[in-house]
């Protein structure tokens, strides 16, 4: 049985995690503000003024099933923050753990960083329960859709139509076997991935 689990370590010794909440909503919104690439590229504009307090309070839909949402912040030793995560565990099925967003600032693009952080949620989900981790990624986002391709994920279906700021996107919803576990099982699990020819929500 794996045990409830606590924040994960950073993997680079300069930086520690935090649990991001109501309080951490300027420290966020700023984080958002001085690094807008992400939000240029999937929303069409930067990130809207409510865009941290929409990400700490906002839930999935009420007819999915989870145990937590966590918002996981990596700061430095001047508490800025430069990298975040949101992470959904048990989504829409026990052992699917569902990676909302994940941020890390464009002055670090290109360092490693962002594979290092990425292993860093790797390992803690997988001691912690995960059997698959799962995202989408906008199709077009390149650097987005290359990293996660590098990092191991396939893609099962598309989602078109899909509003997000000024744009209407096609998302890819990707996902990473953990263990032992394949694909198969997990479109067993999660009918609404099975890949569909029209693409359809």
């Amino acid at each position: 049985m794996t045990s409830a689990p606590s924040l994960p370590p950073s993997p680079l010794a300069a930086l520690r995690t935090i649990e991001l909440g109501p309080d951490d909503e300027p420290l966020l919104q700023r984080f958002f503000d001085e690094n807008p690439a992400y939000f240029i590229a999937v929303h069409g504009e930067p990130a809207a003024a409510d865009e941290a307090h929409e990400e700490i309070h906002g839930l999935p839909p009420a007819d999915w099933g989870f145990t937590k949402k966590w918002l996981v912040g990596y700061v430095d030793g001047a508490g800025s923050l430069v990298a975040m995560a949101n992470v959904i565990t048990d989504l829409l099925a026990q052992g699917i753990w569902h990676i909302g967003l994940f941020i890390v600032a464009t002055s670090r693009h290109g360092s490693g960083d962002a594979q290092r952080l990425h292993h860093g949620l790797e390992r803690w989900a997988s001691g912690h329960g995960a059997r698959w981790l799962r995202l989408g990624v906008v199709r077009g986002n390149a650097r987005a859709e290359r990293f996660w391709e590098s990092m191991g994920y396939t893609q099962v279906r598309t989602r078109e139509g899909v509003a997000m700021g000024k744009l209407t996107n096609t998302l890819r919803v990707m996902v990473k076997p953990l263990h032992e576990q394949t694909i198969e099982e997990f479109l067993a699990l999660v009918p609404r991935d099975r890949p569909e020819p029209t693409g359809s929500a």
